[in-house]
């Protein structure tokens, strides 16, 4: 088979100059910026774990979410960092104002702070995730167990509502 004048060419080229290669140290820059970009930007987006059975009240706080310890309470259940706790029946049948499954829950998270945090007095924190229809005798039960467990910075997450109306989490 013959060839072409400019396969011949092309052929003499490789054999003087070998075949091209690929740069890769101008693609490893790229995708180490790419690393860091996504790094940055994701840590300093803090969201709360989003809930198909919550529907949460509506408010203009500014404020982020910060990272504490979870409680999530709906009509059915209350979960303590997604763990189930107990249910909402049991709590408005009982006639104690203290719960005493979420206590002993809140203790064993307090406890297990106590290694970062040197002193006892040093109030916990915890972030309430309730369904805005929850029965106020079941806020107020939690809270109440709450402040008996030594946490006192208590936040209750919403959810944001534009300037104009809208909603937006």
């Amino acid at each position: 088979m013959k060839l072409s004048a400019r396969a011949k060419r092309m052929e003499r080229h490789h054999k003087r100059y070998g075949k091209g290669t690929l740069q890769l140290v101008s693609l490893m820059d790229i995708f180490t910026i790419l690393v860091f970009f996504l790094l940055v930007n994701s840590s300093t987006n803090e969201q709360l774990p989003a809930s198909e059975s919550l529907k949460l009240p509506a408010s203009t706080s500014e404020r982020l979410p910060e990272e504490t310890l979870l409680i999530m309470v709906n009509n059915n259940d209350i979960l303590v960092q997604g763990r189930k706790i107990t249910t909402a029946d049991e709590i408005l049948n009982s006639d104690k104002n203290i719960i005493e499954p979420l206590k002993e829950e809140l203790q064993f998270h307090l406890s297990s702070r106590l290694g970062i945090t040197s002193s006892l007095d040093d109030p916990g924190e915890v972030t309430i995730m309730g369904d805005k229809t929850i029965p106020y005798k079941l806020l107020k039960r939690i809270l109440y167990t709450l402040s008996e467990s030594n946490y006192k910075n208590i936040s209750l997450a919403v959810e944001r509502k534009t300037e104009k109306g809208g909603d937006s989490k």
